[in-house]
């Protein structure tokens, strides 16, 4: 009886506290460690370090850089990462390659890719017929994003062009400024703006954003932020918590443009603050939570599975897919299930 007086008390003062809005240090000290690549996904997550620092964040962060995807998924997937910032695409593929064991909490980056020329050739998806092209992220975003606008100009990706891939945009870049001349590349922000700062040369010749909204009416999505399913169900109020801070980052992102650049800088998701400052307004920097969350990621994913069912996994995720708030309710049954366990 002792016992079963006791467990009535601890559930109702976890209602108690869930009610009164308990902070995610008051419901769990745990560190929540989050991966993100270097460039624009992660350029909105780095002022959670400093409002940590000042004393204003939920929780405190592990903010870990990868510079290629393929590093980051066997960590989230053998449970040594919470949380991360990914191609929105790879989200999709790792959700069924799981069975559900991600899912995604939020849009985190808009369109960043752009076509580059060391020269004065290519005005058109027409004139990159017979060319080669150098890029980033295969199997991811770039990929898919630039195979879909090829088709949808009239260009056959495996015939009419040539695309060489490589790990990482840093890549690239060297690969760019090695080449003499008639080198084209695709390449996110912020790596365009540090490329051009090094080479006044290299000239912006298609915006892949503006070209896609040319011939698709959904909303082009280059990364978002997932959370291991298993993580949002034992720590709910931390995920909400951390969802609260991310929106304060990403306010901070795209208002506090010096601040956020410095941090940029000292992290290392950009080498420098001068190209962070410079590229930040061009990020396209978002926080989408919710139902326009979902209805953009689905609207994308169905374009890239209607071009190749294989860019999102073989099939489109179902609605497990995207975390929504948990209810009070809900969190009180979770809370009384880890006390039974």
């Amino acid at each position: 009886m002792k016992k079963l007086t006791s467990l009535l008390l601890s559930v109702v003062m976890l209602v108690s506290l869930l009610a009164c809005g308990a902070s995610a240090k008051t419901l769990s000290a745990k560190t929540l460690r989050i991966a993100g690549l270097k460039g624009p996904t992660t350029m909105g997550l780095v002022n959670l370090l400093s409002m940590e620092k000042n004393g204003t964040a939920a929780m405190d962060y592990d903010l870990q850089l990868y510079g290629a995807a393929d590093e980051i998924v066997p960590k989230l997937i053998k449970g040594n990462l919470d949380m991360a910032a990914i191609p929105a695409n790879l989200a999709a593929t790792l959700y069924q390659k799981t069975n559900g064991g991600i899912q995604v909490l939020a849009v985190n980056t808009l369109g960043v890719l752009y076509v580059v020329e060391k020269g004065d050739t290519v005005h058109s998806f027409a004139d990159l017929k017979g060319r080669t092209i150098l890029s980033t992220g295969k199997g991811t975003t770039p990929e898919y994003v630039l195979r879909y606008l090829l088709t949808k100009n009239g260009l056959n990706p495996d015939k009419d062009v040539k695309i060489e891939y490589y790990s990482e945009a840093s890549e690239v870049t060297a690969q760019m400024a090695a080449t003499k001349k008639d080198a084209i590349a695709v390449l996110p922000q912020p790596y365009v703006t540090a490329a051009q700062m090094k080479d006044s040369e290299l000239r912006v010749v298609l915006d892949l954003t503006k070209e896609w909204n040319k011939v698709c009416d959904t909303q082009l999505i280059t990364g978002v932020t997932v959370v291991r399913t298993a993580y949002a169900e034992d720590h709910p109020d931390v995920v909400q918590a951390f969802l609260n801070d991310y929106e304060k980052s990403v306010n901070a992102a795209n208002t506090d443009i010096d601040g956020t650049a410095t941090l940029c800088e000292e992290i290392g998701v950009v080498a420098k603050a001068a190209i962070a400052k410079k590229a930040l307004p061009k990020c396209n920097i978002v926080y989408r939570r919710g139902e326009e969350m979902k209805k953009d990621i689905s609207a994308y994913l169905q374009v890239l599975y209607d071009a190749s069912p294989a860019a999102v996994g073989g099939k489109l995720p179902d609605d497990n897919f995207y975390w929504v708030k948990p209810t009070t309710s809900q969190q009180v049954q979770h809370r009384v299930k880890k006390l039974f366990q």
